[in-house]
């Protein structure tokens, strides 16, 4: 073992120490900021604790570090680096220490034994440019001596990467990111398009690439630059909502960004538009500008849709006998639109149901899934969230499923186009005769195509939702534009039943939806409003509902109760009152297991929620009644779970989701979590909650409309409570404008209904 070597360097000021050993084994990492807690192995078989930030090290890695020794409190004697150099093996006692480590794939002790003895200082030449040598040693075959090489060789790849891409700013973690999505590329994109890194890589924004972009030389004015900033400006508005920008306004964005003129930017689009990476759509006298990717989505689903509109001449008298049968049979009564909605979606291979709560979806769709089953006809039922999906289960008596479960999400990572993210497609479509999605209206433009794709001509699609509720996350307003679009059969229930009629929750959101002032009189056995006027007393109000008055009074745990805001930011947002929720009903305890996670903390026992996308994460469900599992990949934006374990040692959390999932989020993901005592009432879209808190206050007036509390209000199954100001109540119900949406699916889908 090579001795540990210490030495003494004098400044002026300071007195440093330079150490020199093998590093033994990686204790702790922080991924997010390269914080390392690590063993260095020392001459007499002893080993020392090293500290410190250490964006590129690996176990085997012969290093020097500099800094000093300290008297940890609970840790004892530890070296604290504030610098470091990886030293290259030289000899072959140190290319014996990196192999044995098992650094590289493949090779163990035993085996780095054999090696070094073979071919000695020459061991790493050997490796990098004739590992097929490696096969005169016993036990390495040629397939194995490539797959040592090909390990090695990314172990030193992605080292100096993230060398490389430490003096552009880029963290470890992102860096990491970089290298595995573009390999030896990386360094032409990095040095001739670094904008393309906003398109590839989650977490690295346009802001971002403008400083790299900066660093390597790229002109402010460039043409280059201009055209990364329009492309980057419709990106940012798919994040809004929208699939289009009219031309102003996408020039006024990318000005705004850029810092530069107008003129600058108006050139450039016909440039774009040549590359085909945007596409240019006049409309009366405005031109309307598209990603290429989306303008063809729009034009896609059209297609699709056009295919599956198909419709079935049949008796009347003979469908209406069947649906007396299951009246009969099953005790359900259809009135006159429902008995319709029955009738019109049995005759057309595109139909839409629409109605607001109580007004009777779920009866319709139990008279008619039973006729299709009757008719020996195989269905599929899903909605965008595990909640919905459980929901639709328990009122059909029919597994439902969640879309992306449904489609068999593909988990590779990198995979963005839907017909390889999702394994059914028009290759591999859906094995049944009819599908139903529920809560349409949470569904966006790409997850819409990707269904379209796995929907062979020939099957029936019925599309179940609230035309009212808030539009979906992403891009697009689907359920809205199949209706605007006159081109399909839809039927809007609107009787309220007797049953739901005696309901205050059903009843007041139906007076929110027609701009009535909702009952609050508190003479209701579930809805309520207490007027308060400051935000303390607000908080303190909710606390006090959640842990104490309200789980008896319907019956639920705490966590079951629901407190939806309008906002992420603000006295009343969704940041604080999470804080102040959990520190009421998960505070912090002798033994109680915690991690830190961006600014806050994360506790077994903590009600969270999933921010983004992540189709890499592996689930699993075990079965209470036997010992099979079901098991998959991908956790969505809006999932929701409670955290049952914190590794100590590595930071690992594992999640159990509401539909059953268990997930283990690695420490890297885990800033992929947020707490959800309180969420906003966009994240509420497709969940039923026993009972629903909102605190009313104060906010934008773009935000604070009718379609908010309406959505907020028909989330609750039992009860509803609302807290702050009645006059922003009242505010709010007058208030009819949404934030605009550019969307034109209904104009695709006139246009290719009329060819």
């Amino acid at each position: 073992m090579r001795v540990l070597s210490l030495m003494m360097i004098h400044d002026k000021d300071n007195t440093l120490t330079t150490l020199t050993g093998f590093v033994e084994h990686i204790i702790y990492r922080n991924p997010e900021n390269a914080y390392t807690v690590m063993d260095l192995s020392t001459g007499d078989g002893g080993e020392i604790t090293l500290v410190g930030i250490f964006h590129v090290i690996d176990e085997g890695d012969y290093i020097e570090a500099e800094g000093d020794f300290t008297n940890h409190a609970s840790y004892g004697m530890q070296f604290k680096a504030t610098s470091y150099t990886i030293k290259v093996p030289e000899d072959r006692e140190a290319m014996y220490h990196y192999l044995a480590s098992g650094a590289v794939n493949g090779i163990r002790e035993s085996l780095a034994g054999k090696i070094v003895e073979k071919f000695g200082d020459d061991t790493f030449r050997i490796i990098s440019e004739e590992p097929e040598r490696l096969a005169e040693i016993k036990g390495i075959s040629i397939k194995k001596a490539q797959t040592i090489a090909a390990s090695f060789a990314e172990k030193a790849g992605m080292r100096r990467a993230l060398i490389y891409l430490q003096r552009y700013g880029i963290s470890n973690a992102m860096a990491v990111k970089v290298y595995e999505k573009y390999h030896e590329k990386m360094y032409a994109i990095i040095e001739e398009n670094p904008y393309k890194m906003t398109e590839d890589i989650e977490g690295i924004g346009f802001k971002k690439a403008d400083e790299i972009a900066e660093r390597s030389g790229i002109e402010r004015h460039s043409a280059f630059r201009i055209r990364a900033g329009i492309l980057y400006a419709l990106n940012l508005s798919l994040g809004e909502g929208n699939v289009f920008l009219p031309e102003e306004e996408l020039i006024e964005k990318t000005a705004a960004l850029l810092a530069v003129e107008k003129s600058e930017i108006d050139s450039l689009l016909s440039d774009l538009a040549m590359k085909h990476e945007i596409v240019c759509r006049k409309t009366g006298d405005e031109v309307n500008v598209y990603l290429s990717n989306y303008y063809n989505m729009e034009i896609e689903c059209a297609k699709r849709l056009l295919e599956l509109n198909i419709c079935e001449e049949m008796s009347e008298e003979s469908i209406e006998a069947d649906i007396r049968k299951i009246e009969k049979r099953t005790d359900l009564t259809l009135e006159e639109h429902q008995r319709e909605a029955v009738k019109v979606a049995i005759q057309n291979g595109v139909f839409v149901m629409t109605g607001g709560p109580g007004t009777g979806k779920t009866t319709t769709l139990k008279v008619l899934l039973k006729y299709f089953v009757s008719k020996g006809m195989d269905v599929m039922l899903a909605a965008p969230t595990g909640r919905a999906a459980r929901r639709m289960t328990e009122a059909t008596g029919i597994e439902a499923r969640t879309i992306h479960r449904m489609l068999e999400v593909n988990g590779e990572a990198g995979i963005s186009d839907s017909r390889r993210m999702f394994a059914r497609n028009e290759e591999n479509p859906l094995e049944t005769d009819v599908v139903v999605i529920d809560e349409m209206s949470m569904v966006d433009l790409p997850l819409f195509r990707a269904l379209l794709r796995a929907v062979s001509p020939g099957m029936r699609i019925i599309l179940v939702g609230d035309e009212h509720q808030l539009p979906s996350v992403g891009p697009g307003m689907v359920l809205r534009d199949l209706i605007n679009s006159h081109c399909f059969e839809v039927v809007t229930l609107k009787k309220i039943f007797r049953q739901a009629g005696e309901s205050d929750i059903v009843m007041n959101a139906h007076a929110i939806l027609e701009g009535r002032a909702p009952k609050l009189d508190n003479q209701s056995k579930d809805f309520f409003f207490l007027q308060r006027n400051d935000a303390e007393t607000i908080i303190q109000g909710i606390i006090y509902l959640v842990s104490q008055k309200l789980p008896p009074y319907i019956g639920a745990e705490s966590s079951e109760i629901q407190v939806m805001t309008p906002m992420k930011k603000g006295a009343l947002g969704v940041e604080v009152l999470n804080q102040r929720l959990q520190e009421a009903l998960n505070p912090k305890e002798p033994g109680k297991v915690e991690r830190t996670f961006g600014s806050g903390v994360l506790r077994v026992g903590d009600k969270v929620m999933q921010t983004k996308n992540n189709y890499q994460l592996e689930w699993e469900i075990s079965s209470v009644h036997s010992s099979l599992k079901e098991s998959g990949s991908g956790v969505f934006n809006g999932d929701m779970g409670v955290v049952e374990s914190i590794d100590p040692g590595f930071g690992n959390v594992e999640v159990l989701f509401d539909d059953g999932r268990r997930v283990v989020y690695p420490s890297a993901s885990v800033s992929e979590l947020e707490l959800a005592y309180a969420i906003t009432i966009h994240k509420s879209q497709g969940s039923e909650y026993p009972a629903v808190i909102m605190p009313l206050f104060t906010g934008p007036e773009i935000l604070m409309n009718r379609n908010l509390i309406y959505t907020g209000v028909t989330r609750a199954k039992t009860c509803v409570v609302l807290m702050g100001r009645r006059a922003t109540i009242d505010n709010m119900i007058q208030n009819t404008h949404e934030q605009r949406r550019y969307t034109s699916l209904s104009k695709r889908i006139v246009e290719v209904f009329s060819m």
